[in-house]
């Protein structure tokens, strides 16, 4: 299977079956690049515009999910979702954020999407067993990069992905990755996509840093 990331916080994760995709932009929108793919699944954590572009990735049978609070199975791939909050006031200034998680060639997924706050208990025990797990880190309009540690600390993922980070071009004013990556122990750049299978992760955690 491989991931591809399409800038902030949409990736392409597929294998030979399916093809599922996070949150899509529309590219002009944000200033960069749009995601060139059709998906089979699209999660969308919350309806804004720089997550909410379901008609760029659509193709005739394309499946939309934005809520799956109950275990389903679509497509294949088996999806639960898990509410939180796109600030720190319980989504006073922004709203709901929803978590996805998906099981695709028997690894575990976590994509928080804009989360706005650090985790609290009620949270964390509904995301257990993570693999892959992709996490905000640019501030403003998410959590920050000591943030998104305190959260990584809770989960316990083997692979983390950073993402909703400023990169060339990007017309929304959040944070570089660098802060984030200070604290990283291990850091694999993996360019724009990376192919790989379950018993190619180690048991020790690393960061996966990708670029446009």
């Amino acid at each position: 299977m491989y991931i591809r990331w399409h800038g902030h916080a949409c990736f392409e994760i597929a294998n030979d079956n399916i093809t599922l995709v996070t949150d899509p932009h529309d590219g002009k929108s944000i200033g960069i690049k749009p995601p060139i793919v059709k998906a089979d699944v699209v999660l969308v954590s919350h309806g804004h515009f720089d997550h909410n572009s379901t008609r760029t990735v659509e193709g005739p049978n394309t499946k939309v999910i934005t809520e799956c609070a109950e275990p389903c199975e679509v497509s294949g791939v088996q999806i639960r979702s898990v509410q939180s909050y796109h600030d720190d006031m319980n989504g006073e200034k922004r709203g709901i954020n929803n978590i996805f998680l998906f099981k695709m060639d028997g690894l575990n997924f976590c994509h928080l999407g804009d989360l706005g706050h650090i985790i609290d208990d009620d949270i964390s025990k509904n995301l257990k067993g993570i693999d892959v797990l992709f996490i905000p880190v640019g501030n403003v309009f998410t959590i920050n990069a000591t943030s998104a540690w305190k959260v990584i600390s809770k989960l316990k993922p083997i692979i983390i992905v950073p993402m909703h980070y400023r990169v060339g071009g990007l017309s929304l004013s959040i944070k570089p990755v660098d802060d984030f990556l200070e604290q990283a122990q291990r850091i694999q750049r993996v360019g724009n996509e990376i192919d790989f299978e379950g018993e190619d992760l180690s048991d020790e955690q690393q960061v996966w840093v990708f670029s446009l």
